[in-house]
């Protein structure tokens, strides 16, 4: 008995998979604590606008107390047994969390390493000159890398380097700590300079 062989033909527009659409309905909604009709659980733990607990309540009547108040009601603990949720001004809440982080940004320092070059001949006017620079940028809450560069047979008295560098150190102890002690590498000796704990705290951002 022959049997045929159909060939075996797989049209591409059967195997197509359409790409979601969204409306102004079905677009995923932005993360955050779910509000009024969002908060679908049938019991919820309700805490009052002036913070007083008003115990565990039906959902549909905590939305109408909301309401009733022209508030919100706002779920602040989804993990809870119920789910606790609050009666607030949710606008108001996230006007005043926007604030709060941007407060928080800007009260973060960001500490950059400054760098004071100097050579074996730098005299005291000018030791002194770039010491006022080291104490601003220590003021400033930023680290500050001492860098003192050799030529020739300068290499031959590295004494010299240290005793500008322990000047410098002892001129702006009040404001600092000795993170890398001075070390010579090659014909460059450096140390480098952390402002204190207390620096950083008294800095203020600009506002």
């Amino acid at each position: 008995m022959r049997t045929t062989r159909l060939p075996l033909r797989i049209q591409q527009e059967e195997i197509v998979i359409a790409r979601p659409r969204f409306g102004s309905r079905d677009r995923p909604r932005d993360f955050g604590p779910r509000v009024n009709d969002r908060i679908r659980v049938p019991e919820i733990r309700v805490i009052g606008a002036e913070g007083e607990m008003l115990g565990v309540l039906n959902t549909d009547e905590a939305r109408r107390m909301a309401r009733g108040l022209d508030l919100d009601l706002v779920e602040v603990n989804p993990k809870a047994m119920p789910p606790v949720c609050k009666i607030m001004d949710f606008g108001k809440f996230k006007y005043e969390e926007k604030k709060r982080q941007a407060d928080a940004r800007k009260r973060q320092t960001q500490i950059e390493l400054k760098e004071i070059k100097l050579r074996p001949k730098t005299d005291d006017h000018d030791l002194d000159f770039k010491t006022k620079h080291v104490r601003r940028f220590l003021e400033e809450g930023n680290k500050v890398k001492l860098t003192v560069r050799f030529r020739g047979r300068e290499i031959t008295h590295p004494e010299t380097a240290q005793r500008q560098i322990d000047a410098i150190v002892e001129a702006v102890a009040d404001l600092a700590t000795v993170e890398t002690s001075a070390r010579l590498e090659g014909r460059t000796m450096t140390a480098i300079l952390a402002p204190r704990v207390k620096v950083q705290q008294v800095r203020q951002p600009e506002s």
